[in-house]
């Protein structure tokens, strides 16, 4: 089989107006970035009704081995497009970061990608650039202000506002600037995070409308005064001039999958650090325009799937008509201790042992959230008869129906069954709810979050954390929703503790307010605002030759 990029090379494109005819978007609402990608100016067409059919995809808590949430989600739009449905997909854009770190691409893979893979990888439309350049503006703008006389008494120390890179640098975590001659600033502490996780992604990706975000834009704070009263970029006037740069990158990107269904690709914030769900513009015109749009939320269900719930749907008023739960038998060997260098051996016993992880996550769509779930098996071609019969066996004593599907290798036609039951269930009522009430005290969200999603016993806010919560409520920030910042490979704030951990506390370590994005992130563990790169970063393969053509990319 060839490699993600080499299948993605040879595919044969559709040009982007034939892709938008598909949803009866018509030509004069694209702005051609190329032959085969475009954004679409949400004021040429009309997207009051809503009548699609939304499904969620989510997954089990991730390992080292991959479960393939991006891959599956296309797969199921080719699936439903295979069987005759109408059908499009809704997904964040990747990061460069993680594109030259770990993951080295993040538009699906096999026969189940996004196309222009190499495009949509690396520079797209240019969104994240315009949100890393918004992002340091304010930066830029609060750090003359506090230079130019300070007239809104901010205490230097008290910068909330990080810079930003769409990087992995460490180096760049914690740094002093400011310094040297007087005309340089003044001197302080700062650091920088990475694009995704700056709240100018939150705040394009929960906006409605443009006028909406330039208000979310101006009730970002970015600083507190002296006497630790919050300073907002409405405070330092920079609101115009940032919703100026945000304009176009609001506009949802519109590319295709390798069978030519319909991807809006717009949006990308990190799922362990902010809300991890694309924007609410593409999904909505997505919903607008077909009758089954799939979207997806990062890591597992205890982290984007419960943000989705908590914060993208309520500001969207949005409810999934499915729930897709990915899991693969290679993810559950390695929650029941199997090595990842072992995952190739039949375990039987090992996946049974791994079960509880996937049964908490199917327990959290269907009775925590209300929703109506399948479970996908990501289909590798390791898995044994005897594995596949085991997961069965368990996940249907729970009522819920299981679909292998073989996207990755078959394409559309591949995920077909898995598209039917979708479908299927889809039509079926539910009783989707939140997990918390926003009238509820910060410690009552916490302790739902944790005892209800992940099955906890109880949340410990450490004295700094309760101060701040505190001050937040005399603020004005306390019927926020909770964003809980959190490791992705464990139930709890222990990546080690991997399976179906129980009786844990979660630590609150400390927490900030988003009150732009509309929401008070909770830091538990040490999750890094700004990334790494690993010992051997992907970007060590990626190459490109005299005729640029781009190799390495997976």
């Amino acid at each position: 089989m060839m490699s993600d990029i080499e299948i993605a090379q040879n595919a044969t494109m559709q040009p982007i107006e034939e892709i938008a005819a598909k949803l009866g978007i018509e030509e004069d609402a694209l702005e051609h970035y190329g032959k085969y990608k475009a954004k679409i100016d949400y004021n040429k067409i009309d997207q009051l009704e809503q009548n699609g059919k939304l499904i969620l995809v989510s997954a089990m808590t991730p390992t080292p081995a991959g479960e393939g949430k991006t891959t599956t989600s296309v797969g199921l739009g080719d699936g439903l497009t295979h069987i005759g449905k109408k059908a499009a997909v809704a997904l964040r854009e990747p990061s460069l970061g993680p594109v030259f770190g770990i993951k080295g691409g993040a538009a699906g893979g096999g026969y189940a990608q996004v196309v222009p893979m190499e495009d949509i990888n690396l520079h797209f439309t240019g969104d994240l650039h315009a949100i890393g350049a918004a992002n340091n503006l304010v930066a830029a703008m609060l750090d003359n202000h506090i230079y130019q006389g300070n007239e809104l008494n901010i205490d230097p120390r008290r910068v909330a506002w990080k810079r930003a890179v769409d990087m992995n640098d460490r180096q760049l975590r914690q740094i002093v600037d400011g310094i040297g001659k007087r005309t340089n600033g003044v001197p302080r502490e700062d650091g920088f995070e990475i694009t995704v996780a700056s709240e100018i992604m939150a705040v394009l990706c929960l906006s409605n409308t443009l006028t909406e975000l330039k208000e979310k834009v101006k009730k970002c704070v970015v600083a507190y005064t002296y006497d630790y009263e919050p300073v907002t970029i409405g405070d330092i006037k920079a609101q115009g001039a940032v919703t100026a740069l945000l304009k176009d990158a609001l506009k949802p990107n519109l590319v295709q999958t390798l069978e030519g269904t319909p991807a809006f690709i717009h949006g990308g914030p990190f799922a362990n650090i902010a809300h991890g769900c694309s924007s609410i513009m593409a999904t909505k015109m997505a919903l607008a325009h077909a009758d089954y749009v799939i979207t997806e939320a990062g890591f597992g269900a205890d982290l984007g799937g419960e943000k989705f719930v908590n914060i993208k749907s309520r500001y969207a008023n949005l409810n999934p008509d499915a729930t897709v739960i990915v899991a693969t038998v290679r993810a559950l060997k390695m929650h029941g201790g199997v090595a990842k260098a072992d995952l190739e051996k039949e375990n039987v016993e090992a996946l049974r042992e791994g079960m509880p992880n996937l049964i908490k996550h199917i327990e959290n769509i269907q009775d925590v959230f209300g929703m109506n779930a399948v479970v996908a098996i990501n289909a590798f071609p390791t898995d044994t008869e005897a594995e596949m019969q085991a997961l069965k066996e368990e996940v249907e004593k729970l009522g819920v129906d299981v679909v292998r599907s073989t996207h990755f290798a078959d394409g559309g036609e591949g995920a077909a069954e898995l598209a039917k039951k979708v479908a299927e269930i889809a039509e079926k009522p539910n009783n989707f709810q939140f997990t918390y009430d926003l009238e509820d005290s910060a410690e009552e969200k916490l302790n739902k979050i944790v005892q209800r999603v992940y099955g906890g016993a109880n949340v410990e806010i450490t004295r700094k954390a309760a101060r701040k919560l505190q001050r937040f409520e005399e603020q004005g920030y306390g019927n926020l929703p909770i964003c809980m910042a959190k490791t992705q490979y464990s139930f709890s704030e222990d990546k080690k503790r991997i399976g179906r951990p129980e009786g844990f506390t979660i630590t609150v370590r400390d927490v900030s307010v988003s009150a732009g994005a509309g929401f008070i992130v909770v830091l538990t563990g040490d999750v890094m605002r700004m990334p790494g790169l690993p010992s051997t970063p992907s970007a060590e393969k990626i190459d490109v030759d005299e005729n640029g053509n781009i190799t390495g990319l997976f």
